[in-house]
């Protein structure tokens, strides 16, 4: 008998499959088989079957697989096969087999023994030749989610470590050429594993193929520089070196620094980056910004953030992002146009190595973005592994330009990359989105581009890709630089505009008056959206002849501004205007004020605060819109202008309405965004404010947020409205709303490392605060630039703003805000080993706290200084600073407060000889870390509850554990050079192939 998890999952009775049942059940048994002979708690099986949110059913359909595949585990010891059985232990399963019954396992354990001293290169040859014939394609193949996608990922790692280990081995002891093909191969799935390169060009040279080695190595350093913006590391470049100079002996196929230890880790790219085993992160004791666990040392810390993922580093999610917006309904003609793109698409085939770039340009209106929604839709088949989509608002009236680095970000999170994963400078953010889309099909639709230089960094560089660009200015420059075929969108024929009509109105209403048809074709000149508007209306009043309509178009007003420096010439101001005229006053109106709305798209609760109308009545005013095709409703309740229409609005809202019209619906929408934001804030970190919040206008009603998970949502669908309300509040007159909205947005950019952003938002409050001479606001600034600056590893530049801020709130007489510098010099202190400066700090703090009567802070601040006194090695005070934290947590509800005082209280007791308060301190954190969403102050906190039970003699709680915990770190995404992850699995022995041991305390 052998289960099979290196190819699709089986189960192999005597030379024949056994049918396991749907995908949903393998991963159960792949859940269970990770840790044969080891008990997988049912709520991690849950995790790993359905994801983070299961379905309410999923632990009773949980219940019935086991049924299932206890059932043929009872078949196998029937049929006389190795026993194989699943039995139930406390809180979960337990598979139980011989480790080499399972093909991982068996892989592990044949690698393991490649790296045993005393053996010789022909015997570790022999087993990681035995080891790399398990594998059977794809491990997991077939299973979706995210822990397989990531379990799937870690495996293929180990699977080219061995293969290098093995191709180093097999071409010093045999002929090299029998390397040359598995090596070719792996490649072809690894492109950018540098030691793959390596090992190849050693064999290539080695067989008397030199030549062929170097273009090897010309293609991996072109494809490196194109998608990670690197060049080879030292290991690859010498190899390259030595065979130009003549230095690398033919015979001697592995480098000269091989040694028996390099097969133990061969060539795992993320070894450069891993930490020593046992550390674990050090604690945040910052209460506006996550509470998590920090690396203690800056190499550590800048690990995080600044390293470049490797190839196959980051997970691919378990379903294929898909972006595309809904198609345009009775979208026609552009025959040509889409067999044009067809036609690129087609012709990708015969270069197997290029991207794709297609380049769409036209005029505003032109229907430009309805053109490459339709064709993508059409296409969508060509790309299985998912669709991307942007609008880069490149043309944009209020000037809320998309910075490439924003686009980015809203990429890996579509592919399901962890805020913890994505690094922080935009040059490794484009590495890591170029590296997840590497051997993939993917179609990229970056729509309404301002220039090339915006879309550069959001071209995929994979082959099997494709990137559809839109933009009103030709961009040639994609085309002489990277080959981009360009394709203008003109305006529709006469024919194609009647075919457009007769599509929304109906073939014989158009052929009823083709005098009328050709006034209406001829007045909007072809251009879609005027089309579009003129057959909104007339199907809105199918018995007012087209005739009375040809004859209103005719006689309106001229025609709008020239478009795009005045390469237009229809008449859409025309159409606008006879639509526009034709709206209720309320309506127009609403029309008219939506300009003063930063975009890119408003919710009902925001347009309602706009116009200073109750929610109702806005709907019903908003659906008014809609069906004019003035507005467009997007999904989630979104509404959005085209750009045409905007610059349309704006013209009349400035002609129409008073300054102080404009700025009553201003300053309404803007209080609707920062006491929102403002709750939301509240909700992620309970904190006072520097300065008490002003009450908002009449007709403005904020939303009424209850719980952390709305805070994110809302925060999550509003941050591109909220980081353009902050730009358009400073040019527009308030500069109060502009430094009070940057401060509510702090805690949540910097929790999903949106460091640029948060600069950007608070480099645009410095400059309003100063104008408006606001000291709080001008220290508040500097708080949000200092924190930036401070998570980049830009020390200097951190400590300055912190100190400058630190002043200001001085002379403002504010100890609210004195007290959070206090505890970020504090935390930056202990972070870079300067305790006794953290524990003065710390002190601070916790002064300040009281003054302000600030109860969660003063908790936080006393637990502080027990953490650092506890690093000190004064467990004592440190146990009673953080008991007395523990009340005023209590007593202001803090639920992740008390977490950490537990966590806290557990690592000293520890320390103490104090084992049974020690585990139940961090029982107790571990419940509110899992109540609170902390998903990383929960693995940390298993660690070392099970370092506790490791160290005191209870290895199976201690297991339990640990392996909860890796399960937590799988799906907050962490890289295994994490160092949180990386002592994970040297504890488990998931690194070194060792058996379940202890491991050494952690120095936490």
């Amino acid at each position: 008998m052998e289960l099979r998890l290196l190819g699709p999952v089986e189960l192999s009775l005597e030379a024949r499959t056994a049918e396991v049942g749907p995908p949903q059940r393998r991963t159960v048994l792949a859940a269970l088989a990770v840790d044969t002979g080891r008990p997988v708690p049912v709520d991690v099986l849950i995790r790993r079957v359905w994801g983070t949110e299961p379905p309410d059913g999923a632990r009773r359909a949980l219940h019935a697989h086991v049924a299932r595949l206890r059932r043929l585990c009872e078949q196998t010891e029937t049929q006389g096969t190795s026993r194989l059985r699943l039995l139930r232990r406390s809180g979960g399963y337990l598979l139980e087999a011989r480790p080499d019954q399972v093909d991982i396992h068996r892989f592990r354990q044949l690698t393991g023994r490649a790296r045993e001293s005393g053996r010789t290169d022909e015997a570790r040859a022999a087993l990681l030749r035995e080891a790399l014939g398990l594998w059977h394609g794809e491990p997991l193949a077939g299973l979706g989610g995210q822990w397989a996608a990531q379990v799937r990922e870690a495996w293929r790692r180990q699977h080219a470590d061995a293969a290098v280990a093995w191709a180093r081995l097999e071409s010093s002891l045999s002929d090299p050429v029998t390397v040359i093909g598995p090596l070719t191969e792996l490649l072809e799935e690894y492109p950018l594993v540098e030691p793959l390169t390596e090992a190849l060009m050693r064999a290539l040279h080695a067989a008397g193929r030199s030549a062929e080695a170097l273009d090897s190595y010309a293609a991996v350093r072109k494809r490196l520089a194109e998608e990670l913006g690197t060049d080879p590391g030292p290991g690859l470049r010498a190899v390259h070196e030595a065979i130009l100079r003549g230095g690398l002996a033919k015979s001697v196929a592995r480098p000269a620094s091989w040694t028996a230890a390099s097969v133990a880790r061969p060539v795992s790219w993320t070894a450069e980056f891993a930490a020593p085993p046992g550390t674990r992160p050090a604690r945040s004791s910052d209460r506006p910004e996550p509470r998590t666990k920090e690396p203690t040392s800056p190499a550590a810390s800048r690990t995080g953030i600044t390293a470049s993922p490797g190839p196959g580093a980051p997970p691919w999610p378990g379903t294929a992002p898909g972006q595309l917006p809904m198609g345009v309904r009775g979208f026609t003609g552009r025959l040509e146009e889409l067999a044009r793109l067809t036609e690129i698409l087609d012709s990708a085939a015969d270069q197997p190595s290029a991207v794709v770039i297609t380049a769409v340009s036209g005029t505003a209106g032109v229907g430009k973005t309805a053109l490459a929604v339709h064709w993508a839709r059409l296409a969508q088949p060509a790309f299985p592994d998912g669709q991307l989509y942007v609008n880069l608002r490149g043309f944009a009236p209020s000037g809320s330009v998309m910075d490439p680095a924003e686009a980015i970000r809203g990429f890996l999170d579509a592919l399901g990359v962890p805020p913890t994963r994505i690094p922080a400078g935009l040059e490794a953010q484009v590495g890591l989105y170029r590296s997840l889309l590497t051997g993939r099909k993917v179609l990229v639709v970056l729509d309404n581009a301002r220039d090339a230089e915006q879309v550069r960094p959001l071209l995929p560089g994979a082959s099997g890709c494709l990137a559809l660009i839109t933009s009103r200015r030709s961009l040639t420059g994609l085309a002489a630089t990277e080959g981009a075929q360009l394709l203008t969108v003109g305006l529709l024929s006469a024919d194609e505009a009647r075919e457009l009509l007769a599509r929304r109105l109906g073939g014989d209403r158009v052929t009823a008056d083709p005098t009328a048809v050709r006034e209406i074709v001829r007045r909007c000149a072809g251009l879609p959206l005027a089309l579009a508007i003129v057959a909104a209306r007339a199907a809105a009043q199918p018995a007012l002849p087209l005739a009375a309509l040809a004859a209103e178009l005719h006689g309106a007003e001229g025609p709008l501004d020239a478009l795009d420096g005045g390469d237009a010439s229809s008449e859409v101001r025309a159409v606008f205007s006879w639509s526009y005229r034709a709206l209720g006053a309320d309506a127009a109106r609403l029309f008219r004020l939506l300009a003063l709305h930063p975009g890119p798209d408003a919710t009902v609760p925001a347009v309602a605060a706009l116009a200073g109308t109750p929610a109702a009545r806005t709907r019903v005013l908003l659906a008014e819109l809609v069906r004019g095709h003035l507005l467009t409703e997007q999904p989630a309740g979104r509404f959005a202008f085209h750009d045409l229409l905007r610059a349309y609005a704006a013209e009349l809202v400035a002609a129409l309405d008073t300054h102080a019209v404009r700025h009553s619906a201003a300053h309404r929408m803007f209080d609707f965004y920062l006491h929102t934001a403002h709750r939301a804030d509240a909700l992620l970190t309970p904190r006072p404010t520097p300065a008490a919040l002003p009450g908002a206008q009449p007709g403005c009603r904020p939303l009424e947020l209850t719980d952390h998970r709305q805070a994110q949502s809302w925060f999550s669908a509003e941050q591109q409205v909220l980081l353009a309300a902050v730009e358009q509040a400073s040019v527009s007159g308030f500069p109060g709303h502009t430094w009070r909205l940057a401060s509510a947005l702090t805690t949540y950019l910097d929790r999903h490392g949106n460091r640029r952003a948060l600069i950007a938002a608070h480099t645009t409050a410095l400059d309003a605060a100063r104008r408006q001479g606001d000291v709080v606001g001008q220290a508040e600034a500097h708080r949000g630039l200092g924190l930036a600056e401070d998570r980049l590893e830009r020390l200097d530049e951190a400590r300055a703003h912190y100190l400058r801020a630190l002043v200001l709130f001085g002379e403002a007489g504010s100890d609210t805000g004195q007290a959070r510098i206090h505890q970020h010099l504090s935390r930056m202190s202990e972070a870079h080993g300067r305790h006794e400066e953290a524990l003065g700090h710390a002190h601070e703090s916790l002064a300040h706290h009281r003054a302000a009567k600030d109860r969660a802070g003063e908790s936080a601040a006393l637990n502080h200084i027990g953490w650092i006194l506890a690093q000190l090695g004064d467990h004592r005070r440190a146990l009673a600073h953080c008991l007395q934290a523990l009340e005023p947590a209590r007593e202001t509800g803090d639920l992740n407060g008390q977490a950490h005082i537990h966590d806290s209280l557990g690592w000293i007791r520890h320390r103490l000889g104090e084992h049974t308060k020690a585990v139940d301190h961090y029982q107790q954190a571990l419940e509110l870390f899992h109540q609170t969403g902390d998903r990383h102050g929960e693995a940390a906190g298993l660690v070392c509850l099970g370092d506790i039970h490791d160290t005191t003699g209870r290895p199976y709680p201690a297991r339990v554990a640990w392996t909860q915990a890796l399960a937590v770190t799988a799906e907050l995404g962490l890289p295994d050079a994490d160092p949180l992850r990386a002592a994970l699995l040297e504890r488990l022995g998931l690194l070194t192939g060792e058996s379940w041991g202890r491991s050494p305390l952690p120095d936490r």
